[in-house]
């Protein structure tokens, strides 16, 4: 198993890692908007939060050396599913052409107020 961290993705706010690989995949940890290096979090509308997590996603992929291209899965934490087209919108741009499986639920609260917290499982380039 090797552990991933990156400087560009927000550092771990508890006893967990940004990423982990095993077994020729990578299984990061949930993100949420917040900014690398300050640790602020991006609030406002979905669509900010959703584009802030969706970089610290593909910092850890880059990190990790891999892309959106061979994420497998993901799972998105929303706090309002009446969120969910917006949300939609920014995560299909975001990814171009992947469609990766994709779970989406409500949640009743998010840590430290986000409205998204994003977390996926990804092959490893071969």
């Amino acid at each position: 198993m090797k552990t991933i961290a990156t400087p560009h993705a927000p550092a771990a706010i508890g006893p967990y890692s940004q990423g982990q690989v095993s077994g020729g995949l990578l299984f990061t940890a949930g993100q949420i908007p917040l900014i690398p290096g300050s640790g602020e979090m991006v609030t406002g509308s979905i669509e900010a939060q959703t584009e802030q997590v969706l970089r610290n996603l593909a910092a850890v992929l880059a990190e990790a050396g891999t892309g959106w291209d061979r994420v497998v899965k993901t799972t998105v934490f929303l706090t309002d599913l009446g969120d969910f087209a917006a949300f939609n919108g920014v995560y299909e741009k975001a990814l171009g052409g992947a469609r990766p499986a994709r779970s989406t639920v409500q949640v009743a609260a998010l840590p430290r107020g986000a409205k998204v917290e994003i977390e996926l499982v990804a092959e490893l380039q071969g």
